[in-house]
């Protein structure tokens, strides 16, 4: 006996899927047993799903809904962002200040491994904004200007990352260590270059892939983080100032190049910014809603918000770019 329906949440668009509780208040995880073989169809359709009006007591109980669709939560390795972990598999979303507005993204597109899966945990929704909009990276690969796509497709992208000097994250925090030999194993083990730069701070290089194919679907998707990490993302006076004190593109705390070194456009950038925009969904929070997305079909943001917010997120099924 169903104990949810099935419908699209945003009226005219597949993308996400609600599945509601009949009635409210069932627990979310003794539901998941009815939910799974459901889940798992139609996920890799419309690429992202809403859990509402179920019941969800805490992180925990978050972090074993999350896990209990068969794979370990993955930690947040390599991460971009300032985040903190809430308990093991579960941290907060990105610890941007409030009036910043976060870019449509795949979690860890700016490396070659990346998780397959991941959910938010929305625990108390912002006084205004805050919202966690989407978007169909399968559209925006196909939307995208052919000659844009197919240079990011042949080239690929080189992300270009300092780190510390009080410019950006610090490298003991981004690898979890304070010992240089782990994190050139780490390195070695990604494929990822890294030097020790004269003032004992590190910089690294990584090619990455432009455009990805979906391990399951076979559906090609827009992936990648460059309109995140190039320069042109700055506000232009931020811009200036950086390039003011470092001197040059190569040592901004991070920026982005082609697969062979080099400059992207600021006009491509813009182009593929406009193109996200066009794609991008937006719904409200309310307390208790779950979001599950498969993270190579979908893209995700945050909206600006004012008031206290809380949501949590957890990643799973790792999967390496070959």
């Amino acid at each position: 006996m169903s104990v949810f329906s099935v419908q699209p949440l945003v009226e005219g668009k597949s993308l996400p899927l609600l599945f509601k509780a009949d009635k409210a208040g069932q627990p979310l995880g003794a539901a998941l047993p009815m939910l799974r073989d459901t889940v798992d169809r139609h996920l890799t359709d419309c690429g992202g799903i809403v859990f509402r009006d179920f019941t969800l007591d805490g992180p925990d109980a978050f972090r074993a809904f999350a896990a209990d669709f068969g794979h370990p939560l993955l930690s947040y390795e390599f991460g971009s962002t300032p985040r903190s972990q809430v308990t093991s598999g579960v941290y907060t979303s990105t610890e941007y200040p409030p009036h910043q507005h976060i870019p449509l993204h795949n979690e860890q597109a700016y490396t070659r491994d990346w998780p397959m899966k991941i959910w938010f945990y929305c625990m108390q929704p912002a006084q205004e904004g805050g919202e966690t909009p989407i978007a169909d990276s399968r559209a925006i690969y196909r939307d995208m200007p052919s000659t844009i796509r197919e240079r990011f497709a042949e080239k690929g992208v080189m992300y270009v990352r300092n780190y510390g000097n009080g410019l950006d994250v610090d490298w003991q925090q981004v690898f979890g260590t304070d010992s240089r030999p782990e994190v050139e194993a780490y390195c070695a083990r990604h494929d990822i270059d890294c030097e020790w730069k004269e003032d004992g701070e590190l910089r690294t290089r990584q090619i990455c892939q432009g455009t990805a194919r979906h391990p399951v679907t076979g559906d090609w998707v827009w992936f990648n983080q460059a309109h995140l990490f190039h320069v042109s993302n700055l506000e232009p006076e931020v811009r200036e100032s950086l390039l003011d004190v470092v001197g040059d593109e190569v040592e901004l705390p991070r920026n982005v190049f082609y697969g062979d070194g080099s400059r992207i456009d600021d006009e491509t950038l813009t182009t593929v910014r406009n193109v996200l925009e066009a794609h991008k969904i937006s719904f409200p929070w309310q307390a208790g809603d779950v979001v599950m997305l498969d993270n190579m079909l979908t893209a995700h943001a945050r909206a600006p918000f004012k008031g206290p917010r809380k949501v949590i997120v957890a990643m799973a099924e790792a999967h390496r770019q070959s």
